[in-house]
């Protein structure tokens, strides 16, 4: 009997907010920056995951436009909050977010 092995190919990670899409009362997708450097946008954040996120956003000021590394646009903020990702480890990962796990500085 040949067993097989399971390939990963998605690692939970913590990524850095550096921006969002839709408003920031509403964020419907996250722009995180990935351990490995790349920025990418989140698949769409459920309802508690948004009111959780747009708590920091409706405060960090003036959002500018930007682009992922795959080109695509979003609204960049200067926040000091990090989210817990599933983050496919391919070329075009799609990121999944799984929980907002606060500021990045320790208290």
């Amino acid at each position: 009997m040949q067993l097989r092995q399971k390939v990963r190919h998605a690692e939970t990670v913590d990524a850095a907010v550096v921006g969002y899409n839709g408003t920031a009362v509403r964020p419907r997708h996250l722009a995180v920056r990935l351990p490995d450097g790349r920025t990418a946008l989140s698949q769409t954040l459920t309802a508690p995951l948004a009111a959780h996120v747009a708590q920091v956003l409706t405060g960090a000021g003036p959002a500018r436009r930007a682009r992922t590394s795959g080109g695509d646009a979003y609204n960049a903020v200067d926040v000091d909050a990090v989210v817990e990702v599933l983050a496919g480890t391919t070329r075009h990962a799609v990121v999944f977010p799984v929980k907002f796990l606060g500021s990045a500085t320790p208290e």
